[in-house]
């Protein structure tokens, strides 16, 4: 227990800091589409395409996880692009997407961002540490298990904040992995639920905006990585709302792999997440 208690006690916070510092400097360096459209012409361990400016940036998180790993922190990490990486521990993990929504990231639209999660378990209930920076806002997102969620190092309210019309749909809903195959098929589902959508392409920021009640709640409509989703499903728990995967019958119990297991859905009521499980397919 000893060494569980070292690596969560490392400084992941300025760890998470100083990576995103550096990512800052990488886009910037590549402000132009074409620029950011370059490819390595290799796929990383997630599936997708790996960006030059994906590796640079996942080079930029595990340059700080080495200095932390030099201070003494046993850990492993699990990253998008590299995979499982060995730090000396095994009950320890960082999870690391160093930029979730890299096709906007491509594009030069804003909603990007860095997602790095620490947990001393094997599923998304053991997430104990979650930060998220947004690229296009500049917003700091971090959580602590049992200790709150912050926006800006102001307190995320708990109180339940849902927005409702008369006929009881959900003001505005987040969607995520918004295939237009996929949002056909749940459409008349999305219609029951809500009177407006809106699709970030970035899972982590998405979960953000319903932490600080912004959206009404969130639904991916296909199985999301454990990357994409760690540390901001703790930032909207520990914000005061509510996060499931339908794929299991533990709401909390999606493994933390490389697997999109299940979809993920999130609500700041159990009313709103007992409407929006019936939203995604899970087989």
């Amino acid at each position: 227990m000893a060494s569980i208690t070292r690596a969560l006690d490392a400084d992941w916070l300025g760890a998470s800091r100083r990576a995103t510092e550096s990512i800052r400097a990488i886009l910037a360096d590549a402000p132009g589409t074409d620029e950011r459209a370059a490819e390595m012409g290799t796929r990383g361990e997630g599936g997708d395409r790996t960006l030059v400016i994906d590796a640079q940036a996942e080079d930029a998180v595990f340059a700080q996880l080495e200095q932390l790993h030099e201070q003494g922190a046993r850990f492993r990490a699990l990253s998008e692009e590299r995979g499982a990486v060995d730090f000396g521990g095994e009950d320890v993990l960082v999870l690391i997407d160093p930029i979730d929504g890299s096709l906007n990231a491509k594009r030069g639209l804003p909603p990007h961002s860095v997602s790095i999660a620490v947990a001393d378990g094997a599923t998304m209930a053991s997430v104990a540490f979650g930060y998220v920076y947004d690229f296009g806002t500049g917003e700091e997102w971090t959580a602590r298990r049992g200790e709150g969620a912050w926006l800006d190092g102001a307190r995320l309210s708990t109180e339940p904040r849902e927005r409702r019309l008369p006929d009881g749909r959900l003001e505005v809903l987040g969607i995520e992995a918004a295939d237009p195959r996929l949002v056909r098929e749940a459409a008349e589902r999305l219609e029951g639920t809500s009177y407006r959508l809106r699709a970030l392409g970035s899972m982590a920021l998405s979960l953000c905006q319903l932490a600080a009640a912004r959206f009404d709640g969130m639904v991916s409509l296909k199985g999301c990585r454990a990357v994409d989703a760690a540390a901001a499903q703790l930032i909207v728990r520990e914000g005061g709302g509510l996060i499931a995967y339908p794929g299991f019958e533990d709401a909390l119990g999606a493994p933390l792999d490389l697997v999109p297991h299940s979809p993920i859905v999130g609500a700041r009521t159990q009313r709103g997440l007992a409407e929006l499980r019936r939203v995604p397919r899970t087989s």
